[in-house]
């Protein structure tokens, strides 16, 4: 009798352990989102949308680079009179120092911290993802200069989104995050060998994947919503930001002080304190909206349904792994949309070779089921990556753009990461629509560089296996993308 009491209160005992885990997983991967998370903004109308990018790419045996947007972020810096906003996901120099990178990180500090003494009367507040102390593990040195300086430095608590691993974050939850990160650390930081060491209890939070992975500056003047990071290791990736004015600039606001309501950081500039948004009207024939997290998952399905047979859709991506998406752009494919895509191969992450997931085999299952409409090239990376996050539908008299921080994949547009996306809509005859078709014309035709491979360059004998590898990782949650 007692061996059958001791059997049965062990076997209680794990299975409350388990209903515990299971349940912890359920709430976290479905809790309610803090307030304006997923953040779908009204349209306003505008004279100009700016179109910033960055390039890198081969000409015969040289490396050329044309990058402009950090160039225009010093000087939207440098214009501020009363506030600036920053909130980026990477904000650090570390590197493995196989090549001589653009030092992105100490020309923004530096930026600042001169903005600060030339004008200590403006308000600058910095907003950055743990990912830059490798999930608490040590000090981030570009942070720490910033509050030295009289900057304000937000570090996002991201453990108030939802979790994205439901078959880790349960026992995650359940049995290690109460030890913290901190301490002396020993394992290889997976940023970079020069990075300082983590603890394994990093490790076992950088698991738990989640992120706030927007790329935003705002000031009283203007608004950029980016792909770019001020990462040094990140300096030559290609990229595109859109910068645009007006009082579309409320909403960003808006959205990044929700991020400092949950994380503790107070309250942020007003935009209509600096005696600008009394005077500014809504007008102008091209529309704005401010779109994030899974609100930009919407409006893309929206447009690329609305595309009619005969119109385009371009795409400049990163990461495409998201089946709503797929699923919806081979649809549009089937009735006589004109899709393009220009990928990246995922080759490379930080001087580390990568075997092509998720988008090889996305690529493959695309041009295979898209009845001749869709057609896919690589972006001809050496090294760096082509970085942006961009969609373009090309209507007969009005298009739209959707760009910013969100890959296309589940877990950058299903309310998991914090991301920043712009949509623009304008009649053809606009600026902003000759700039995305010149964009998109001289990289899909190599107009006078090699920027683009045909999508053979990539496919091989594993590509099968990486479709199943892709599916496997789709069905257990279990990426890093």
């Amino acid at each position: 009798m007692i061996r059958f009491i001791k059997k049965y209160k062990i076997s209680f005992i794990i299975g409350l352990i388990v209903l515990t885990v299971i349940g912890t997983s359920i709430y976290h991967s479905y809790k309610p989102l803090p307030e304006n998370v997923s953040f779908e903004g009204e349209e306003h109308y505008v004279d100009d949308v700016e179109f910033l990018y960055d390039l890198t790419f081969q000409q015969g045996e040289k490396t050329v680079t044309e990058h402009h947007i950090f160039d225009r972020i010093f000087e939207v810096i440098e214009e501020a009179e009363h506030f600036i906003v920053i909130d980026m996901f990477l904000f650090n120099g570390y590197n493995d120092g196989e090549k001589d990178f653009p030092p992105l990180s100490d020309n923004l500090l530096n930026a600042l911290l001169e903005k600060k003494e030339k004008n200590p009367e403006v308000d600058i507040v910095f907003i950055t993802d743990e990912v830059n102390t490798t999930y608490g593990s040590h000090e981030a040195e570009e942070l720490q200069k910033l509050k030295d300086h009289g900057i304000k430095v937000v570090q996002s608590n991201v453990e108030v989104l939802r979790d994205s691993n439901p078959l880790y974050s349960g026992v995650w939850r359940v049995f290690f995050q109460w030890f913290g990160q901190g301490g002396t650390g020993w394992v290889k930081n997976p940023m970079s060998k020069n990075a300082p060491e983590t603890t394994v209890r990093s490790y076992l939070k950088l698991l738990n994947i989640k992120a706030n992975h927007r790329k935003v500056v705002i000031t009283d003047k203007t608004g950029i919503v980016s792909s770019a990071n001020p990462h040094d290791a990140s300096g030559f990736h290609s990229n595109t930001a859109f910068e645009v004015s007006g009082s579309i600039i409320k909403d960003m606001l808006l959205t990044e002080q929700a991020v400092l309501d949950f994380s503790g950081g107070g309250e942020l500039p007003s935009y209509s304190d600096n005696g600008n948004a009394d005077v500014i009207k809504e007008q102008g024939p091209i529309r704005v909206q401010l779109l994030t997290e899974g609100k930009i998952l919407k409006h893309i399905r929206k447009e690329i349904k609305a595309a009619k047979r005969g119109e385009e859709i371009w795409v400049g991506m990163f990461y495409i792994a998201e089946r709503k998406v797929v699923d919806e752009l081979i649809l549009a494919s089937q009735k006589g949309v004109k899709v393009r895509m220009i990928l990246d191969p995922n080759q490379h992450a930080f001087g580390q070779q990568k075997i092509g997931l998720p988008n090889r085999p996305v690529a493959a299952e695309m041009v295979e089921e898209g009845k001749g409409n869709i057609e896919i090239k690589w972006y001809n990376t050496g090294g760096e990556q082509y970085h942006p996050k961009m969609i373009y539908i090309k209507g007969k008299e009005d298009s739209s753009i959707i760009g910013g921080s969100a890959n296309f994949t589940r877990r950058n547009l299903f309310d998991l990461n914090l991301e920043t996306d712009i949509k623009i809509m304008a009649p053809n005859n606009e600026g902003i629509i000759t700039e995305m078709d010149t964009y998109f014309q001289r990289l899909w035709n190599n107009e006078d560089a090699e920027y683009t491979l045909p999508l053979e360059k990539y496919q091989d004998e594993t590509t099968l296996i990486k479709k199943v590898l892709y599916r496997i990782q789709k069905l257990l949650r279990f990426t890093t993308y």
